[in-house]
């Protein structure tokens, strides 16, 4: 028995990977629903249903998970923060383009959950988690190349023979005698300008139908920081002549009643806030001219800025749902005093 039990224990890093997919595909979950009632596109809405499914049984293999390690289960997000009679605020193409991004943000975190977790079971999980995305993100993509706002990434040509670096450049970078972008340079620059600019358009959506004062505000000032990041990472691309991701805010309507409730939104914009910070510093450490690093430096501040108003907000409304913490032995021995 003693056996059994310890075969059902959960590391703090099976936890936390379990604790956040099941709130992250709660809130999928409330999106990908209201989105089933307004898309018109076929083939758009046949990826939003296989999005719905996925996020659905994700939430019932977490609840099990979870129950047989004798775990709370978070609240997550539930039919009280979606509104489903809303009207439209997002056209198709935008649907097909957030299911894009979100789509990469849990093929990302699968495969960090996959090396984070101790017992077989769940590492078999979040393999099967990874593969059924993939084939989810392969046709999103075959998709969105026939769509005419679809952004290919830059292609550069190959090099005449092998060629080594002779200095840094740091020098000449920062005077204005720059070299050209490589082709790392190029991938994250443009990577990120495409998932800046998602959320710019994302928070201009929220901004026009947030109820509280406090959460339009932010979404307004988020509109304002994404929109000068995705421009300094188009300005630094088109000094090399290379294309630029397309941009989305036409595809927001002019609806100003909300599908969502204003902690949803809030949630939504603290998670891209996060995974924003974890592709910054991943690029930054990536880049080799100095201006590229200066960039992501300020637009690492930007996200770090945003990422504090959000916590603040959530606290103050207290819709901020509290991660599993280690005991707090201090409290336990000062408790005994009283």
């Amino acid at each position: 028995m003693g056996a059994s039990k310890k075969k059902q224990q959960l590391t703090t890093a099976e936890i936390s990977a379990l604790w956040l997919q099941y709130v992250g595909d709660s809130m999928a979950i409330c999106m990908y629903k209201y989105f089933l009632r307004i898309v018109e596109d076929n083939e758009i809405k046949s990826i939003i249903k296989w999005s719905l499914r996925l996020a659905e049984k994700h939430i019932i293999n977490i609840e099990e998970f979870l129950k047989n390690a004798d775990f709370q289960i978070p609240i997550g997000f539930t039919e009280n923060d979606v509104n489903l009679k809303a009207p439209r605020l997002f056209s198709d193409q935008f649907l097909l383009f957030y299911s894009y991004i979100m789509t990469i943000h849990g093929l990302t975190a699968y495969s960090l959950a996959i090396t984070n977790s101790q017992r077989t079971d769940i590492q078999n999980y979040y393999f099967e988690c990874l593969e059924s995305s993939k084939d989810l993100f392969q046709k999103i993509i075959k998709l969105a190349e026939t769509y005419p706002k679809y952004s290919p990434v830059p292609i550069v040509p190959s090099p005449n023979g092998t060629e080594f670096t002779s200095s840094t450049g740091f020098l000449s970078n920062l005077i204005g005698d720059k070299r050209p972008l490589n082709i790392t340079e190029i991938s994250n620059l443009f990577f990120n300008s495409k998932k800046t600019g998602f959320v710019r358009t994302l928070s201009l959506a929220f901004s026009q139908v947030a109820k509280t004062e406090d959460v339009r505000d932010f979404m307004l000032k988020n509109v304002k920081l994404a929109n000068k990041d995705t421009e300094s990472f188009n300005t630094i691309l088109e000094q090399d002549h290379l294309p630029i991701p397309e941009k989305w805010d036409a595809e927001i309507t002019s609806s100003t009643e909300s599908p969502f409730s204003d902690k949803l939104m809030m949630f939504h914009a603290a998670f891209l806030v996060n995974t924003a910070l974890s592709y910054y510093g991943a690029s930054l450490g990536a880049s080799l001219r100095t201006d590229i690093i200066l960039n992501y430096k300020k637009v690492f501040n930007h996200a770090m800025q945003a990422g504090t108003i959000c916590y603040n907000i959530m606290v103050k409304h207290g819709w901020l749902e509290k991660l599993p913490e280690a005991i707090d032995r201090d409290f336990l021995a000062n408790s005994k005093k009283i």
